[in-house]
């Protein structure tokens, strides 16, 4: 395992959630925190604790730095209506994200690599930033000179299906053309994170 991976694995293990499909596969093994207490029943955290350790969650299942993350709560706070529901459609409508939920990655950091290097188009344009919002009715998809490599290949075969979450309803993808349309905005209820959003909320608004 390189050391990338077992840091991936690591902070997937003291987080609870599974950051790729090989820290899944080790966390199935030792269900349980990193470290020599790891095991051992941990004391009571505090109210600041679990909602610093979800916002933590929320930043390391899309790849944030602290600033991104405080920057889009403040916008989806401004927008209005529920604020962690806003908070999630904004990260899910980032390109990266998208390009992983459409199943052309297999993780974050390997979707936010495809989009740097300029192998992802929106709509017959290339898009080289991973923070690019998508709107609804757009279109994703490979650059042509790109599809022939191994990654897409991999991925327009389905490669990474089984360790995918299900294509969520906002988007209608064809693999095999290494495409995808976002249909409409995401409702938090069918976005494939594991996150409490109104603890994220509230661990904003307390600072």
């Amino acid at each position: 395992m390189s050391s990338q991976s077992r840091s991936k694995t690591r902070l997937s293990r003291a987080l609870g959630v599974a950051l790729t499909p090989k820290a899944a596969r080790y966390m199935e093994k030792r269900p349980y925190a990193p470290g020599e207490h790891g095991r051992t029943k941990r004391k009571a955290d505090s109210d600041y604790a679990v909602r610093l350790r979800e916002k933590q969650r929320l930043r390391a299942q899309y790849g944030l730095g602290e600033k991104q993350l405080r920057i889009t709560f403040n916008e989806a706070h401004r927008k209005g209506g529920m604020t962690g529901d806003n908070l999630v459609e904004i990260l899910e409508t980032r390109l990266d994200a998208l390009v992983l939920r459409a199943g052309f990655a297999r993780t974050t950091a390997q979707a936010r690599q495809f989009v740097v290097h300029r192998h992802i188009l929106v709509d017959g344009k290339i898009v080289d930033r991973p923070s690019f919002r998508v709107k609804p009715g757009q279109l994703i998809h490979v650059k042509a000179r790109s599809e022939g490599t191994e990654p897409f290949q991999v991925a327009a075969a389905g490669g990474h299906v089984d360790v995918l979450p299900k294509t969520p309803g906002y988007l209608e993808v064809e693999l095999d053309k290494l495409q995808a349309r976002l249909v409409r905005a995401p409702k938090r209820a069918e976005v494939p994170i594991q996150c409490e959003t109104q603890l994220v909320v509230e661990y904003y608004a307390a600072r």
